[in-house]
């Protein structure tokens, strides 16, 4: 089966997805799931937290002032992003854009391991706690984890379950600098690192 194939399978299941404590309000305020967006051979992969309103509106990751903050941070270091590939650990939008719950997560990141094994990608770039804390454990590097103030901007090389080389960078997510254009800098320096291992991995 193609990537593509396989990716429309986890969206179509996902559409599906009726056990969800979202689910319901997805289809009460005519939401969609969004699923992720860009290239599926990408290098890097940007993995955020939920989608917000504007992103269940559209079906698109990270469209909204957080997209544009990450637009501006792509393009900081050069990168088009339909090269990368963006999704979300959870889904469909929690109610109020409010934080993810556990059981939310646990829900959906079967679906967000499965894109990881299709796209297979070399770097992955959290956006926020929540995927840094989940993207971390699930990679083995429960010891290196500690709050994203303090680790943000690093990177950990460590290896998946077939054995392939893969580094994980925990990120601020791009509405810190929504809430705080004082941010904008921090976030910057912190992308020029991804720009470095993209090359040096070529």
């Amino acid at each position: 089966m193609s990537k593509f194939d396989q990716m429309k399978q986890i969206r179509d299941e996902i559409l599906n997805l009726k056990e969800s404590p979202l689910y319901k309000e997805r289809i009460a305020g005519k939401y969609l799931p969004v699923i992720g967006e860009g290239s599926h051979d990408s290098q890097i992969m940007f993995i955020g937290e939920a989608p917000g309103k504007n992103e269940a509106q559209t079906g698109k990751p990270f469209c909204g002032a957080s997209g544009k903050v990450l637009d501006e941070l792509l393009k900081h270091i050069g990168v088009d992003r339909s090269t990368v590939y963006i999704t979300n650990i959870v889904k469909d939008r929690p109610t109020n854009n409010r934080d993810p719950k556990a059981d939310e997560i646990d829900l959906y990141a079967p679906f967000l391991d499965r894109q990881i094994d299709i796209i297979k990608p070399k770097v992955i770039a959290t956006l926020g706690r929540f995927s840094m804390e989940y993207i971390m454990k699930k990679f083995g590097l429960e010891d290196k984890l500690e709050t994203i103030s303090k680790i943000h901007g690093k990177s950990f090389e460590t290896k998946t379950i077939e054995g392939e080389e893969i580094i994980i960078v925990p990120l601020y997510h791009p509405a810190v600098a929504v809430y705080n254009r004082n941010q904008l800098p921090l976030l910057k320096k912190d992308f020029e690192v991804l720009k470095k291992l993209i090359v040096s991995r070529k």
